[in-house]
């Protein structure tokens, strides 16, 4: 390999959109330049036995957190692992699959962040952070349509788990490079996928690139569906980027096409006439969406691992 692989994290409570927003991004890098690492296959016990013991899969006991770290340590030298499956169809384990990594891999899961060895395995750290209200609706909406759960059973589990994700999955927030809320319009109470809003908060860990061509109120592609802020997250100050369910698929084009020009020697994994089909997802009825937040998010989080693999490039 010409470099090492670059490694996302993508960590958020169950039914936060983390395998959405994992799609999109493998869809711009090319899929067959992306390994996906679900960390749920790193659990001890199975559905089962979970509930015999009376422990949550949010609970770091419950997890193989120390195979998790060794797993990332060779993924990140370029050596191949033997990855266990967890099936949550089943809630029974897989027997184990052999992975080598690619280019890129991505890291998504409950508790990515949950020890600092992990943490440092890491180029590029994203949290998603919706409102309770709407990750629960999700939630419900994922496992009664996809795992044979009815609505009160989740409604239930959503009950018992939220000690675990108090105590264990919120606090990784504070580790996060982006954290990414996408929230409904408050003038649309109604739930709609495909025009939420979403607020990207970024910390000053890692590079970002300047916005100042699309959101400078002076440029004529100043657009007010897109707003960058000062801000200040857990005491720190950051940058908070707003773009709003109304946003364009000329918007999108616009800030690919910023984007593939800061990295010009990358342009292979993007397109300055704009990726197709980007920040598309499935409706509760099974049609499909777009939306033009999501795209966005997509795209600045793919940005960024294709800055970190240049980074890493020039430095070596």
């Amino acid at each position: 390999m010409s470099h090492r692989p670059i490694i996302l994290g993508i960590v958020g409570d169950s039914a936060a959109g983390k395998t959405t927003l994992t799609r999109g991004i493998a869809q711009i890098l090319g899929e067959e330049n992306v390994t996906i690492i679900c960390t749920d296959d790193y659990h001890k016990y199975d559905r089962i036995q979970r509930a015999e013991k009376g422990i949550s899969a949010l609970h770091p006991d419950c997890n193989y957190l120390d195979i998790m770290e060794q797993h990332l340590s060779l993924l990140q030298n370029g050596q191949p692992i033997l990855k266990p499956i967890y099936n949550h169809d089943t809630g029974m384990f897989d027997p184990p699959e052999y992975i080598k990594p690619s280019k890129f891999v991505i890291v998504e899961g409950l508790l990515g962040y949950s020890t600092m060895k992990t943490r440092d395995y890491h180029d590029v750290k994203v949290y998603l952070a919706p409102p309770e209200s709407l990750r629960a609706e999700w939630k419900i909406k994922r496992d009664t349509m996809k795992r044979g759960y009815n609505e009160e059973q989740v409604r239930e589990q959503l009950r018992k788990r939220e000690p675990d994700s108090e105590a264990y999955i919120r606090p990784q927030r504070q580790w996060a490079d982006i954290v990414v809320s996408f929230y409904p319009p408050t003038d649309t109470p109604e739930e709609n996928s495909s025009h939420l809003n979403v607020q990207l908060v970024l910390r000053p860990t890692i590079p970002h690139p300047s916005l100042t061509q699309i959101l400078n109120p002076s440029s004529p592609n100043y657009k007010p569906a897109i707003r960058l802020e000062l801000e200040r997250d857990m005491g720190k100050p950051v940058d908070v980027l707003e773009i709003d369910g109304q946003a364009t698929s000329e918007q999108v084009k616009d800030l690919e096409r910023m984007l593939c020009n800061d990295i010009p020697d990358l342009l292979p994994f993007c397109s300055l006439d704009g990726t197709p089909n980007l920040g598309t997802l499935v409706g509760t009825t099974g049609e499909t969406l777009q939306s033009y937040p999501l795209a966005l998010t997509q795209l600045l989080v793919a940005y960024h691992m294709l800055k970190a693999a240049n980074i890493h490039t020039v430095k070596n």
